[in-house]
C-alpha cells in the first residue's frame, strides 16, 4: 500500500573516555517499496577512538545517508583529528554550541554547568581546546551551518526532516524528554517540521506523536510523526 513509516534504531560505542550514541532514522516508502536508513550523531565532543568506531559500524550497516548534529570538539583532546577525520568523509556537519565557541576563539561554550565544580573544569576544557585547535580547523568550525533541512516530496510520503544541535530557536537551548508535548508541537509548527532531530541533551531519547506541520497535507494515516533525537550519553 501507499505511505510512508518513520522509525529509530540506536547503538553505542565506548572507548576510553566516555560513551558514544548514535541512531538511524528508516524511512519506509511503501509505494515505491524503498527501505531509507538515515544515520546521525551528536555530540563527538574530541573523542576520535569512539568516532572511528561509530564510522567503521556505519560502513557496515550502508546507510544511504550520514549527518553530525554537532559539537565536534570539547573535553576530550582530539578535537584536530575529530574536525578532519568528518571534513575527509564529508559528512554534513551542524555548529554545536562548542563549536561556535572555539570557532570564535571564546572562552564561553554556552554550556549549562550547574556546580563551581563543573564550571572549573569547563573552563579547563575550553582553554586546553582553544589552546590546540589548529587554525583550519578553527575556521572550519566557524563556518559550520546551525540547521540542515532534507525535504522528502515524493506523492503519497511527504515529510520535512529538519536538523539542529539544541533547538530550532537557539543552538544551546536544552530540549529534555520531559517538556510537555504541548510545547514540543510549538518548536515542530514554529519550524514547519515533520521529524526534528537534535542533540545537546547527551540523553538519547524519542517522542512520538500525531502532529500535521503548518501548510503541509494531511500525511496517510499510516504514517507516523517522530520526534527524535540521539546523542552521546555522558
Amino acid at each position: 500500500g501507499s505511505g510512508c513509516c518513520v522509525g529509530t534504531v540506536s547503538g553505542a560505542a565506548r572507548s576510553g573516555w566516555r560513551r558514544f550514541a548514535y541512531a538511524w532514522l528508516i524511512l519506509l516508502l511503501a509505494e515505491f517499496d524503498l527501505l531509507m536508513t538515515i544515520a546521525f550523531f551528536s555530540d563527538v565532543h574530541g573523542n576520535l577512538p569512539a568516532l572511528e568506531a561509530v564510522l567503521s559500524d556505519l560502513e557496515q550497516r550502508r546507510s544511504d545517508m550520514i549527518f553530525c548534529l554537532g559539537d565536534l570538539v570539547g573535553y576530550a583532546p582530539w578535537p584536530n583529528e575529530v574536525v578532519n577525520e568528518v571534513r575527509r568523509r564529508g559528512i554534513p556537519t551542524l555548529a554545536g554550541n562548542y563549536d561556535q565557541g572555539i570557532g570564535l576563539a571564546s572562552d564561553n561554550c554556552g554550556c549549562a554547568y550547574k556546580t563551581d565544580t563543573e564550571k572549573e573544569l569547563g573552563a579547563q576544557s575550553i582553554a586546553f581546546t582553544n589552546q590546540v585547535i589548529g587554525a583550519e580547523e578553527r575556521r572550519y568550525l566557524r563556518c559550520l551551518p546551525k540547521h540542515l533541512r532534507v525535504d522528502f516530496q515524493d506523492e503519497p510520503c511527504t515529510l520535512s526532516l529538519l536538523m539542529v544541535h539544541g533547538s530550532p530557536r537557539k543552538i544551546n537551548e536544552y530540549l529534555f524528554e520531559d517538556r510537555p508535548e504541548a510545547s514540543f508541537r510549538r518548536v515542530l509548527e514554529d519550524a514547519g517540521a515533520d521529524i526534528l532531530l537534535f542533540g545537546h541533551t547527551h540523553k538519547p531519547y524519542h517522542r512520538t506523536f500525531a502532529y500535521r506541520a503548518r501548510g503541509s497535507d494531511p500525511l496517510p494515516a499510516r504514517a507516523q510523526h517522530r520526534l527524535g533525537r540521539q546523542a552521546q550519553g555522558r
